[in-house]
């Protein structure tokens, strides 16, 4: 029997009760100590259908061209998994939609169409660190801005092509093989996918620029197809390792 606000009273038999009642009409104010009093255990909190498997968050600066561009297209690949994929900006141009090229750019690589038009920038918060298992963002500077923010996550955030670069020298098997203590929890194994990529820097070389997705924003068409073809690789290698970890 729970109470309104869900917690378990004991439950007492009715002849008990009975007996107690009679205790208190004679003056005692201890219950019996033969009564016994049965408390159930309590039960685990269901998992509601379809709650997310794990977060990942993409970040640029206005939350309009690459990291939303980053967030629906891992959201396409990874839907059957499902893994919450979702995108803020460092200086978000807070409700503006997704520019008109990067929407095209998105559909034309397997985004969902609907989601890239339904996207509307958002400032990246705290709270949307803390609820986060891996941080990808779209270039060096953003890294820096997270770990500012919140240096709890300085071995889950990475620039996206970076963690493709690092994950791309590990193998399925070994992903799994890393992960075979992290246990089934997803966000756990996100989080531990986190550490083992983060323990190949330095192992790869790399010209730091290379790290960076270019910002499109206000610039040539060119541009945003330059842009689009260094992020759409990196978010294929992001798929290969997530889906090791956790299919």
């Amino acid at each position: 029997m729970s109470d309104v606000d869900g917690t378990t009273r004991p439950r007492i038999r009715r002849a008990d009760l009975r007996r107690m009642r009679e205790a208190l009409d004679h003056g005692e104010t201890a219950l019996p100590a033969e009564v016994p009093v049965s408390v159930p255990a309590p039960r685990p909190a269901p998992v509601p259908q379809g709650a997310p498997r794990g977060t990942i968050l993409t970040v640029c600066t206005g939350n309009i061209c690459r990291s939303p561009m980053g967030e629906v297209l891992l959201r396409a690949r990874l839907r059957d998994l499902g893994v919450r994929v979702h995108s803020a900006g460092t200086h978000a141009l807070v409700d503006h939609e997704m520019t008109e090229q990067a929407q095209q750019l998105a559909v034309a690589n397997g985004a969902d169409a609907g989601d890239a038009a339904a996207h509307r920038a958002r400032l990246l918060t705290v709270q949307h660190l803390a609820e986060t298992d891996l941080v990808l963002t779209m270039a060096r500077e953003h890294r820096s801005y997270v770990v500012q923010l919140s240096p709890a996550l300085l071995r889950r955030t990475f620039t996206v092509r970076e963690f493709a670069r690092l994950a791309a020298t590990l193998s399925d098997d070994e992903v799994r093989r890393g992960l075979s203590a992290a246990g089934t929890d997803a966000g756990a194994r996100l989080r531990a996918l986190a550490e083992l990529v983060g323990g190949q820097r330095g192992l790869v070389p790399a010209e730091p620029d290379q790290d960076d997705v270019v910002d499109p924003y206000r610039r040539s068409q060119n541009t945003y197809e330059l842009s689009a073809s260094q992020l759409v690789p990196a978010v294929a290698e992001v798929e290969r390792v997530v889906r090791a970890a956790l299919a």
